[in-house]
């Protein structure tokens, strides 16, 4: 599997768990330690954890195992290293606060086609 393949899987997994304001980084040329950053947020440090747990089950499914994962036990920030991608899951707050798409401004943004699932209109029955 081609490793932009493996970025859309990792950022679907992401969106399945809920996850949100999702970006892609190119950073090929840019850094010298991985080729794209996948930064994405959860509600709270609970959600993040559970947005990490989730995805290494669904790249462990592809055979692909990180090389390290940081901040599992607090949540707040979680860091997976896959090599040729490093995904970053923040809290709103932290995300906010280290600002990496800022720091990696020079990265090019990727478009990554995601499925949301349905999208309900108001007044659907089908919203709480």
């Amino acid at each position: 599997m081609k490793v932009k393949d493996l970025v859309q899987r990792a950022c679907q997994a992401i969106v399945d768990k809920k996850g949100c304001n999702i970006i892609t980084l190119d950073v090929r040329g840019v850094s010298t330690i991985t080729d794209y950053f996948i930064i994405a947020e959860g509600t709270v440090n609970r959600h993040v954890t559970a947005l990490a747990r989730h995805l290494d089950d669904e790249m462990s499914k592809c055979k692909l195992s990180p090389i390290h994962i940081e901040g599992l036990m607090e949540g707040e920030w979680v860091v997976i290293d896959y090599m040729d991608f490093i995904v970053h899951l923040f809290t709103p707050e932290l995300r906010q606060y280290y600002a990496l798409e800022e720091i990696w401004k020079e990265g090019k943004i990727v478009s990554i086609d995601l499925d949301y699932g349905p999208v309900h209109k108001k007044g659907s029955s089908f919203l709480p």
